[in-house]
């Protein structure tokens, strides 16, 4: 199994601690003398194996802390038995320090626990077996060398950790931030798409179905009519895509939004499909409700009436409006199935789409498609049908 590679500071701090303890050596500069008791190997070769032996430890502080520092304690052992070097108690210390700082979090507390209770042992045992005050130092040694780079680097590791925590929390806000924004910018624009597509598309379809009966049928007094709902259904147009293109372009907030479209418009919203050609009746009671579902409500007629006039057969176009249960709900029912005279306009589906959403973010129910109705020339009819609450408590 190959060691792993040391990190290149845990390199120079091991040259540099050898350096410095053979320096020590060649000038002759101990921690003990040579007839200190505990003095068992004096002179100078005896103190150069821990030194390197801790050195070597050195390069393992990073990448293996707690076998620098299983290795390392034997080595200190050995150098106070001779007449010591300050540069291996230093070394020492530091992988005390980075056994603590990174090893695993088990071995940190562990580590802290041991050299703890060496130093309280270092410094009570030797008091009461020689009871006299210099005994005391013993402990204050082993603190010094022990437990305080276990402390010192056990507080290190507990800022480390909190600022990697912060750094998480901060990423993770910020993921939810960038989350939030998109969120946001997509809702935004499909909430432009509906509007734009409600308020241009039923004038666009208009001019469409006209201008195609204008040059289809040559009759001098049918031009002129469709030319007169084509021009009243662009100028119209245009001035609702220039009320949305002025709320869009405006970046300071001091345009007044345009007022949305409220339940009493229906009658002329209904009139306009009339002129448009369809055979259309309308039967709304014109409830107060909240501002968002009358603006729904009033788009999903809009859509409806647009799509009547795109696809319907020939027949009657019927638009109920009524508040029953604490919902509004919205029918509306036209011919289908038939053969249709004059032109079409193509239709790209967005229309239902939009209706759809509009009753899904007011918490409602919405239902589109064919029915089979006997009262109708061929037995079915197209019928679009919504209900959307009107108090809170619903749409929760």
């Amino acid at each position: 199994m190959a060691l792993p590679r040391p990190h290149r500071f845990d390199v120079y701090i091991g040259i540099g601690g050898l350096l410095g303890g053979l320096l020590l050596v060649g000038i002759g500069l101990g921690t003990r003398t040579a007839k200190d008791p505990i003095t068992l190997f004096d002179g100078p070769w005896p103190i150069l194996v821990p030194l390197t032996v801790m050195a070597g430890c050195e390069l393992l502080r990073r990448t293996a802390p707690r076998a620098a520092l299983l290795i390392g304690t034997p080595a200190i052992c050995v150098d106070v038995v001779t007449q010591g070097n300050l540069a291996t108690v230093l070394m020492f210390t530091d992988i005390v320090y980075a056994a603590v700082l990174y090893g695993p979090l088990a071995s940190a507390r562990r580590i802290q626990w041991i050299t703890g209770l060496l130093t309280v042992a270092g410094t009570l045992v030797p008091f009461a077996v020689w009871r006299v005050p210099e005994a005391l130092l013993i402990g204050v040694v082993v603190g010094v060398v022990a437990y305080a780079p276990a402390a010192t680097g056990w507080i290190v590791r507990n800022h480390r950790d909190a600022a990697e925590a912060a750094r998480l929390r901060a990423e993770q806000t910020a993921l939810l931030a960038e989350m939030d924004r998109a969120q946001a910018v997509t809702s935004e624009r499909a909430r432009m798409a509906r509007e734009l597509h409600d308020m241009v598309a039923n004038h666009l379809s208009a001019i469409a179905i006209h201008s195609t009966a204008a040059l289809s049928i040559d009759d001098p007094k049918t031009s002129q009519e469709a030319l007169s709902v084509i021009r009243e259904n662009s100028v119209e147009g245009l001035a609702e895509m220039r009320r949305l293109i002025g709320i869009l372009r405006d970046s300071t907030g001091d345009t007044e939004p345009v007022a949305a479209p409220t339940l009493d418009g229906l009658d002329t919203l209904v009139d306009g499909a009339r002129t448009n050609g369809l055979d259309v009746t309308l039967d709304a009671s014109c409830p107060a409700v909240p501002t968002p579902v009358e603006l729904a409500a009033y788009r999903i007629v809009q859509e409806s009436l647009t799509n009547a006039l795109k696809h319907a057969s020939p027949g009657r176009v019927r638009v109920a409006v009524a508040q029953r249960d604490g919902c509004l709900t919205v029918a509306v029912t036209s011919p289908f199935g038939g053969d249709r005279e004059g032109p079409r306009a193509p239709g790209s589906g967005a229309g239902l789409v939009g209706m759809r959403e509009r009753v899904a973010l007011l918490g409602g129910n919405f239902e589109a498609g064919p029915v089979q109705d006997p009262d109708s020339v061929d037995g079915k009819i197209w019928a679009v049908r919504a209900t959307l609450p009107v108090t809170q408590g619903d749409r929760e």
